[in-house]
């Protein structure tokens, strides 16, 4: 199945398909799935009788199982109809999301939450690699942001909702909201996706063209790296926020929407503007955002409203920052996205598990107040990395 060949400067040709809207609602509930620990963290330590950093291995566990999956699954699921494969993805995670909130014990929780977090390492990088059969090639950017739009309404809503959940009612509830979100969104990619979408099936000599391009995977280094500065401080923010300034429950909540109305407004921001600016200039300034209120951070630790105001550089680029890498992966080499944006995945669920496993040991040493600034470091390697990158001086393999 092809993209419209409606020109270009038709209203025709500028209308996003309806089964973008059922793939953004999927990244949602996949989004606030992979957020729901965070959210809820210390009602898991305190209802399950583990301590802090101990509640933080269900982070650290789930990363690397969706760090590793994404690309093995990538290969696994090469020539799957994407509407089967989508939708099946969505109803495991709500299938397993419903085992973790009957999980007796922290033992029993840990794989299950293993187990779960198969569907987004497959969802979210298949989802995105659908995409440029969906939509004509000049829209492929606005495309791919839109259906990543998903993961910062999951910040909006998702993680504030899961939080006050979990603070009101426990955290059992909070998962077995994402139990009932995902079957209900996976009925809806059935529904509204077409059948015959299966990107191209990567050979080993595509595989091996991707890893030996100096340009994609130094590209794809800059998401780990953003990932893992950012997930150093990111994964700790409710019991951070509860140390500091005393928030739990409902208080926290409020500040998450507040983070995440502003990652919803960057992501809208960055799908408008990519295709003008271009992805490496966005992601470059989407980087600066998040080390900016990295730089601010110790500022906020006794104002709860100065502390507001500190996030929101950070919650402009957090989420915006991983759509437009995923543009420019795709950009730079179309024929290779189903690798790339797999990998790209990886890398972030990879980052997200290094920076949680660096945190949870700083926070067992006492040191829960020095987060941000080993996220600052490692923030701008980061963006050094991605400016080299966009400069193009290394030595590239041929990239189609």
């Amino acid at each position: 199945m092809t993209a419209s060949t409606a020109s270009p400067g038709s209203s025709r040709a500028n209308a996003l398909p309806r089964a973008l809207w059922a793939l953004m609602v999927g990244n949602f509930v996949i989004g606030t799935g992979v957020m729901v620990v965070p959210g809820t963290l210390n009602e898991i330590s305190h209802a399950l009788g583990v301590s802090i950093p101990q509640a933080g291995q269900l982070i650290t566990a789930g990363a690397i199982l969706m760090g590793v999956g994404a690309p093995l699954f990538a290969t696994l699921v090469a020539g799957w109809d994407r509407r089967r494969l989508l939708t099946w993805s969505l109803i495991w995670y709500g299938l397993l999301h419903l085992a973790c909130a009957l999980a007796p014990n922290y033992a029993t929780l840990l794989p299950l939450r293993v187990l779960a977090v198969i569907s987004p390492a497959v969802f979210t990088p298949q989802a995105a690699a659908s995409v440029g059969l969906l939509v004509p090639e000049h829209l492929r950017g606005r495309g791919i942001t839109f259906a990543f739009l998903g993961w910062s309404v999951a910040s909006v809503l998702g993680m504030p909702l899961s939080a006050w959940i979990g603070g009101e009612l426990g955290w059992r509830w909070a998962f077995g909201l994402v139990a009932v979100m995902s079957v209900i969104s996976g009925v809806w990619v059935w529904r509204a996706m077409p059948d015959g979408i299966r990107p191209a099936a990567l050979s080993r000599e595509g595989w091996g063209r991707t890893l030996g391009s100096a340009r994609l995977m130094t590209t794809v280094a800059v998401t780990l790296l953003f990932a893992f500065g950012q997930f150093t401080l990111f994964s700790y923010f409710a019991p951070y926020f509860a140390q500091t300034l005393g928030l739990a429950g409902g208080g926290l909540s409020l500040l998450f929407l507040w983070f995440g109305a502003f990652g919803l407004l960057g992501n809208v921001v960055v799908t408008r503007s990519i295709d003008r600016v271009g992805a490496p200039r966005a992601v470059l300034v989407t980087l600066g955002l998040i080390a900016l209120s990295l730089l601010l951070w110790p500022l906020g630790r006794h104002s709860v409203w100065l502390q507001a105001l500190i996030v929101v550089p950070w919650a402009l680029g957090c989420f915006s920052a991983n759509s437009a890498q995923q543009a420019r992966l795709v950009g730079l080499s179309p024929a290779l996205a189903p690798a790339t944006v797999a990998l790209n995945t990886s890398a972030m669920y990879a980052g997200q598990a290094m920076g949680a496993a660096l945190g949870g040991a700083l926070i067992a040493q006492g040191a829960m107040l020095q987060l941000h600034w080993v996220g600052l470091g490692v923030m701008g390697v980061a963006m050094g990395v991605s400016a080299w990158a966009g400069r193009g001086q290394l030595v590239r393999s041929q990239v189609l």
